[in-house]
This record gives C-alpha cells, sequence and structure tokens, in this order.
C-alpha cells in the first residue's frame, strides 16, 4: 500500500494485531494507524486513497482476527486524545477509546447512576455505540444522549441517540462512522449507593466468567426466548477442545484460547457449535463477537 497520508501519529506497515486483542490470535494489518488525536484521524481519512479500506479496532476484546490478517488500514484509537472523561451537571462526555469501566467510574464518582453496567463490559465507548452494548438488564441506549464521529471521508458526523436506530447489540448507524466522542446522562444518587452496585456487578463477573482467561466476552447473541450458553451447554460444548480453543467450563458462551489456539480453531468452534445447536434444537445462533480479515 502506498500513497498514504503523512501523519503526526504512528503509521505502521505489516504490524501483528494478536498482541492487541484478548484472545491474542490473528495475522498483521496491512497498515495499523494509531493517530495522535481527533485532528490528525481526520486528515488522514480526508487524504486517505478513495479504495483504501479502513476499520476500527478498540482493545480487541469482542473480536477474532483472523490469521490471514487485515488487508486495508486499522485504525486504533489510543492514548489520553481519545480516552478522557469528563462530567458536568448529569452528563458524562467520554471519548471513543475511554474504558467501558473507566466510564462507569467517573460516573459513579459524581454521584451519577445508571452507567453502572458498563463496569461489566470489557470493551471501550466506541465499541459501545457500534453494537449497543449492554449486560445484566441494561443497553448503551438506556443512557446515552448523542455521539460524533468521522466518516470514511474525514468529515465530522453527530448522532442523537434517536439516529442510532437501536436493536438488541445492533445499531443502524452507518458503518463507516469511526467513533470520536460520546455524551451520556446520568441520574443523581448517591456515590457509595452507585459504587456498591458497580461492586456487585464485579463481583458477580468475577465469579461466573473466565475473565483471566484469553477470551472474548459473549460468543453469541441471546437468541429470542433463549439463553446461548444453555443451547451450547445442552448441545454438549462445555468444555470439549476442538484444537486449541474451547468454551469456558465457567460460562458456556465464552470461548478460550487454551493456549496454542488459532484464529481458524476459534471460528471453526463456533461455526461447529452453531451447526449443532441448530440441528438439535431448530434454533439458529448468531456471532456476537466479530469476525474480521483473510482466512
Amino acid at each position: 500500500m502506498t500513497d498514504l497520508p503523512t501523519v503526526r501519529g504512528k503509521l505502521l506497515r505489516d504490524e501483528a494485531l494478536a498482541p492487541f486483542t484478548w484472545f491474542r490470535v490473528g495475522g498483521p494489518a496491512e497498515a495499523l494507524f494509531i493517530p495522535a488525536d481527533s485532528d490528525d484521524l481526520a486528515h488522514f481519512l480526508r487524504n486517505l486513497p478513495a479504495e483504501a479500506t479502513v476499520l476500527p479496532l478498540g482493545v480487541g476484546s469482542n473480536v477474532i482476527i483472523r490469521d490471514g490478517g487485515v488487508p486495508g488500514i486499522v485504525i486504533r484509537l489510543a492514548g489520553k486524545a481519545f480516552a478522557g472523561v469528563s462530567v458536568e451537571g448529569e452528563l458524562i462526555t467520554a471519548g471513543a477509546g475511554a474504558l467501558d469501566a473507566a466510564v462507569a467510574r467517573a460516573a459513579a464518582n459524581a454521584g451519577l447512576a445508571g452507567l453502572e453496567f458498563y463496569a461489566g463490559i470489557p470493551g471501550t465507548i466506541g465499541g459501545a455505540l457500534t453494537m449497543n452494548a449492554g449486560c445484566y438488564g441494561a443497553e448503551t441506549k438506556d443512557v446515552l444522549v448523542s455521539a460524533w464521529g468521522y466518516d470514511r471521508n474525514g468529515e465530522k458526523r453527530t448522532f442523537q441517540l434517536a439516529d442510532f436506530g437501536y436493536t438488541y447489540r445492533h445499531s443502524q448507524a452507518p458503518e463507516d462512522i469511526i467513533w470520536v466522542e460520546a455524551t451520556y446522562r446520568g441520574r443523581p444518587d448517591d456515590a457509595e449507593a452507585v459504587k456498591g452496585r458497580m461492586a456487585e456487578i464485579t463481583a458477580r463477573r468475577e465469579t461466573t466468567q473466565p475473565i483471566r482467561e484469553k477470551t472474548g466476552g459473549s460468543t453469541f447473541k441471546n437468541p429470542e426466548g433463549h439463553s446461548s450458553w444453555k443451547l451450547v451447554d445442552e448441545a454438549g460444548w462445555r468444555g470439549k477442545l476442538h484444537g486449541g480453543a474451547k468454551f469456558s467450563e465457567l460460562h458456556s458462551n465464552f470461548m478460550i484460547n487454551t493456549g496454542e489456539a488459532t484464529a481458524a480453531d476459534l471460528e471453526g468452534l463456533g461455526e461447529a457449535v452453531r451447526t449443532d445447536v441448530l440441528a438439535k434444537t431448530g434454533v439458529q445462533l448468531e456471532w456476537e463477537i466479530k469476525r474480521i480479515g483473510r482466512p
């Protein structure tokens, strides 16, 4: 790939992506761009050849990078320029690179309730916006006010909550938007009470999910009227090895890289389970984890 714009941030060729993902698998990016700030990001997008493909990547907690790597440019919003969190009144403003849990903590410290569930989501705000991230009965759509980012042409686009058309783990916002910042509204509450609820969520997650493993969060969306973990469990896949991958004994909707898994092992395991569950129950499991790149 040639003719890439000059930038102030980092622009790396043929860069390994596995270290940036929770599964620690996958091939390299043709190019990896880590912008210095939002102006650097806009400049890059405006001057990028039209045929170049772009893919944003957060902390890689909900992603399988395939073994053949990712063509085009992967953009990672890292560092203080994209991770800031501020509170003014009932509004919490967070950069797209901020960890969901950090936003939950900032809201709690300010005595604002409603964002406690973000303490249980191991991703960034950019990913949360894209997939209406949620857990324990709450979702991004419940607290989001607005967000802005740049489209593929580097034009700033602002979206109000209604513009997202949120449904379960899905947004109708254009897929080419690279989110930069979001604003949420919390509800005034006692700070210690909010922190207590967050602590309960964190404790529940630590005892029910394999968070110390090389995992990727929930593998499948919950089908209407069903729990994915129950379907996986009842089909006999809890703890069953597929190459170097398996579904966790602790939570059977969480895949684990046992140490030597490839991306193909992980994706193959997921597809094998989908096929088996469909044959046994007639229920089609849908991936919640994003699979990206070339096999």
